[in-house]
């Protein structure tokens, strides 16, 4: 009786693991199905709106338009992370558990905080079954591009671009008015500007009449950015050409922008100006020297520069024998003030190479090459003045 009794307690555990395995066996068919199901991922469709392109330290909105549709519920989790230096005022991510189709619209301001031409690479989608036993992952194959322009700043260009407006052949309908140049007169009419009636004439005939100028058609402008130097003064020379670039559109000059890669499209149209700062946008240090992009017959070209060697001065004197005007502008780095600075303190001189440059600009002017030096006295904002 003893002896029975102890073998039925010594097999009491064997009993119990045989009957749990038929449980066993269904849970590992339950994890197995639940495995096999929520391999195919769901079908997410996504599509970014946002503008193609913005200024450094400027912002723009982001809207993510998202639509999930899965036959099973589905734990999901979607990221959309912007390139490093594009930052969102809020996490672009949706997670949750989802069923049968449903929409959704996720909002984000993005700041700009440098230039450069950014891929937005693929968005990455995480999906598992209810109980987030078994996660996948997928990468959306969407991809789009950002532009971020170098900011500009305002300008006080007297004796910089000015000129240039007075360098084109006479007009009769397009261009600014040349107050050299007459071209008859005729009855006055309600609107005309006083200082345009020709009181002589006006006496002698009996009737007040009014002079007619000829007009000067605009020229063209090309900013050429010299790549070597400094990280420090290519940011400035970017920014500097950028502002050239926006002034010269706002008197109407067709304008391109050089670099070693070439030149831009020549003109005023929203193309020629998108080219233009995509290439300030891309611009990078360079350490050899580059030609000078040959200018336009007739155009004007200004040159940004931080060393001003004698390559580059010999570049630009070849560049005048097409172009009406060359102007050299010499940036030093920290031999200048940027917009927003009130002084600093000049611990050392301007490079040799600069004050060279400087003794020698009498006789470049008379080549037709002008000198700009920005001394540390000297605003950006106030170039040529």
């Amino acid at each position: 009786m003893c002896c029975t009794l102890r073998a039925y307690r010594s097999n009491r555990p064997a009993r119990d693991m045989l009957s749990f395995l038929p449980w066993l066996g269904l849970l590992a068919v339950l994890v197995l199905l639940t495995w096999l199901l929520y391999r195919t991922p769901p079908q997410v469709d996504v599509r970014r709106d946002l503008p193609a392109a913005v200024f450094a330290g400027g912002s723009v909105t982001l809207t993510l338009q998202i639509r999930v549709r899965s036959r099973l519920p589905v734990r999901i989790l979607l990221e959309d992370p912007p390139p490093r230096t594009v930052v969102p005022s809020s996490t672009i991510d949706l997670g949750g558990l989802l069923w049968s189709e449903s929409r959704h619209e996720l909002r984000s301001t993005l700041n700009a905080n440098r230039r450069g031409v950014y891929t937005w690479s693929g968005i990455t989608v995480r999906w598992a079954d209810p109980f987030g036993v078994f996660w996948h992952t997928a990468t959306l194959p969407l991809v789009d591009s950002l532009e971020v322009y170098p900011g500009t700043h305002g300008l006080e260009l007297p004796t910089l671009l000015r000129p240039l407006l007075s360098e084109g052949a006479l007009s009769r309908t397009i261009g600014l008015e040349d107050p050299l140049s007459l071209r008859g007169a005729r009855p006055y009419v309600l609107g005309d500007p006083p200082q345009r009636v020709a009181w002589k004439l006006s006496a002698r005939t009996g009737e007040l009449m009014v002079r007619e100028l000829e007009r000067t058609a605009n020229s063209t402008l090309q900013v050429h950015v010299d790549q070597r130097g400094s990280a420090d003064y290519l940011e400035s020379a970017v920014r500097l050409a950028a502002s050239l670039v926006q002034e010269a559109l706002e008197l109407a000059l067709p304008v391109s922008v050089s670099s070693a890669e070439g030149a831009t499209e020549t003109g005023t149209s929203p193309e020629a100006l998108r080219l233009a700062l995509r290439r300030l946008a891309q611009l990078e240090r360079r350490e050899q020297n580059a030609p000078i992009p040959v200018p336009r017959p007739g155009a004007n070209l200004i040159v940004l520069t931080q060393e001003a060697g004698d390559a580059l001065v010999t570049a630009a004197l070849h560049a005048r024998a097409g172009a009406s005007r060359v102007v050299i502008v010499v940036l030093p780095e920290g031999f200048y003030l940027e917009p927003g600075e009130k002084g600093r303190s000049m611990r050392s001189a301007p490079p040799d190479q600069v004050r060279e440059l400087e003794r020698r600009a009498g006789i470049l002017a008379q080549s037709g090459v002008l000198v700009y030096v920005l001394r540390g006295n000297h605003s950006i904002l106030k170039l040529g003045a």
